[in-house]
């Protein structure tokens, strides 16, 4: 039984078989067929927060693998009639996985503590790792497969997203340029915890938006207060205002750079409409592989040849405070 809490826990292999079976289920899906691979699967959306991309692509990757899905909001009582451990021992005994999406990355990883099925990190205040993954794929589509020394732009806030986006491309050869303002960069607690699990990751941190998109086949930006940070908005508006992905920016990146953005995004903040709609944008691509490569991941996991977890504790049961 393995968790994918953060992508600490898969190694570059692992990512390599993901996406494997991702171009497989996708290439079949485009034909029309949806391979039935999870026959009588189950899987719980447990969500504290709001969700479009995630509950719905998860939800119709496990129908195309032939499976069932069961969405779980406020009114199971999750985290206020009963203990997590208890919560996670009665619901791990009904289903095979379990997709959480928490406003505490801790709730998480209480939750894969004392769960006897897989859990899968839907979104918390700490990381967002299917929709790296996602990113990261869609990326290798649009180059031809060939990851290894590509460069990607991160615009903006340093946040659950980035710190996903830095394990992945650490995992697999793909050198990470941040553009964050000064006072929002990663501490060096946080900045040590990404080199501790990633010791390979080409990351380098800038405050300047223009020198950081130089290089970059990709321009990725997402909204700068996220969830939880509503309270903090007009500062930040104000803080980030030069870090705003328009025309101007996209032109001083490479030839051919495509922009990303895992939405919802704040029109006229963190990205231009000329950008968000025009012919670089592939963020309606990057949505859909989403559910392809959750597909992936499923099949990976629950699948006849699912992966036995080699190790007592996963690495993402260890974390810095956000």
């Amino acid at each position: 039984m393995r968790h994918l809490l953060t992508l600490a826990d898969l190694t570059t292999a692992e990512f390599e078989r993901i996406f494997s079976i991702t171009e497989d289920l996708k290439a079949k899906f485009s034909s029309g067929l949806r391979e039935p691979l999870l026959p009588g699967r189950v899987m719980a959306l447990l969500f504290e927060k709001q969700s479009l991309r995630t509950r719905v692509s998860f939800e119709a990757a496990m129908v195309h693998l032939g499976g069932n899905s069961l969405f779980l909001g406020q009114d199971v009582g999750f985290g206020l009639r009963e203990s997590i451990a208890d919560f996670g021992r009665v619901l791990s005994e009904y289903v095979d996985v379990i997709v959480v999406r928490a406003n505490s990355h801790m709730t998480a990883v209480d939750l894969a503590e004392h769960s006897n099925c897989s859990v899968i990190n839907g979104l918390t205040d700490f990381c967002h790792p299917c929709q790296a993954m996602a990113d990261i794929y869609t990326v290798r589509e649009l180059v031809g497969g060939r990851l290894q020394g590509r460069t990607i732009a991160w615009i903006g806030d340093a946040n659950n997203v980035a710190r996903s986006l830095a394990l992945g491309c650490g995992k697999l050869g793909i050198r990470l340029v941040m553009a964050v303002p000064e006072k929002y960069q990663y501490n060096e607690k946080k900045l040590a915890w990404i080199r501790q699990q990633v010791p390979e990751l080409d990351l380098a941190i800038t405050a300047d938006p223009f020198e950081a998109v130089c290089d970059a086949v990709a321009i990725y930006t997402d909204v700068w207060a996220s969830m939880g940070q509503e309270t903090e908005r007009e500062i930040r508006r104000k803080d980030f205002a030069p870090y705003q992905v328009n025309a101007k920016l996209m032109a001083h990146a490479q030839k051919g750079a495509v922009f990303m953005h895992c939405l919802p995004a704040r029109r006229g903040e963190e990205v231009t409409d000329e950008v968000i709609d025009g012919p670089q944008s592939v963020v309606v691509q990057q949505a859909a592989n989403r559910m392809h490569v959750q597909k992936g991941i499923l099949a990976w996991m629950l699948g006849t040849q699912s992966p036995v977890s080699t190790t007592e504790k996963a690495p993402s049961l260890t974390i810095v405070d956000d």
